[in-house]
């Protein structure tokens, strides 16, 4: 799994895609590009071949080799910002190692070597680059700066922290003042990913963030309170009384929506 870092400090985990469905989804590019370059090529001998000589022929053979094998995926790659018939079937798309879409200049490096990895040297060079990287790059995504990354994973269900019992008491009274959106989400992806950190690290950063926090809440919690519980009882809550503020405002709007609908009409 891929983390990646945004402005926000929010970390991201991006999927590359495994060895074997990358593979599957190349094949089902190749040989879509194939059937199409041949089908091509046959319609060109058909249709042609009694008004163009051979070295015509061959000429535009040629450019449909180039068109099928090269025009096409670079553009498709470049329009649908990484995907592929291949990658859509596959639920794959390229993007940059930094997870972002890639452009034009990306899809035409892959694109051209491409060519050379999967079509001239039928992939042996493609399967050798993959096999031997973490996120089974290909010759292309290496100097492209790109990989394929998986859209489709099963879907995570995360348990929302709820509040230590032995706060219950404390945190019902406690008056919270309204906390920066950006420390509001530190603290937030730092109970997501504590269980994954170092015990060190983690009572690290709990203590740091817990200090922050303890600014907009007023009275301090109970004597002994670890950080990481008084972090976990502070964002309960303040999901909590969001919860209810919101449920609050929808009911106010039901309720002024009512009675105007009861208005008697008037021309």
């Amino acid at each position: 799994m891929s983390n990646i870092v945004t402005g926000e400090a929010v970390v991201l985990e991006l999927r590359p895609a495994s060895f074997g469905v990358r593979a599957v989804s190349s094949i089902i590019d190749c040989v879509t590009n194939f059937l199409l370059l041949v089908l091509a090529i046959a319609f060109l001998a058909e249709t042609l071949q009694l008004n163009f000589d051979a070295a015509a022929v061959q000429a535009l053979s040629l450019t449909m080799f180039v068109f099928f094998l090269v025009i096409v995926p670079v553009g498709l790659e470049t329009l649908t910002r990484g995907k592929s018939l291949g990658r859509l079937i596959m639920g794959l798309r390229i993007v940059r190692d930094d997870g972002g879409a890639i452009r034009f200049r990306h899809a035409l490096i892959r694109g051209l070597l491409g060519v050379f990895e999967l079509y001239l040297l039928l992939g042996s060079v493609a399967f050798l680059t993959a096999l031997f990287n973490d996120r089974s790059k290909r010759l292309g995504d290496l100097l492209a700066g790109t990989y394929s990354m998986r859209e489709r994973v099963g879907v995570i269900h995360q348990q929302l922290p709820q509040t230590p019992p032995q706060l219950v008491p404390w945190v019902k009274l406690v008056d919270m003042g309204r906390l920066p959106e950006s420390l509001a989400r530190r603290v937030s992806q730092f109970l997501t990913q504590a269980p994954k950190m170092i015990p060190a690290s983690r009572q690290h950063l709990a203590v740091d963030l817990a200090t922050e926090t303890a600014q907009y809440v007023s009275p301090a919690p109970p004597p002994g309170t670890a950080p990481e519980m008084f972090l976990i009882a502070v964002m309960a809550e303040r999901r909590e009384r969001d919860f209810a503020r919101l449920s609050r405002q929808y009911e106010s709007s039901q309720q002024r929506s009512q009675r105007l609908h009861s208005l008697p009409f008037r021309d």
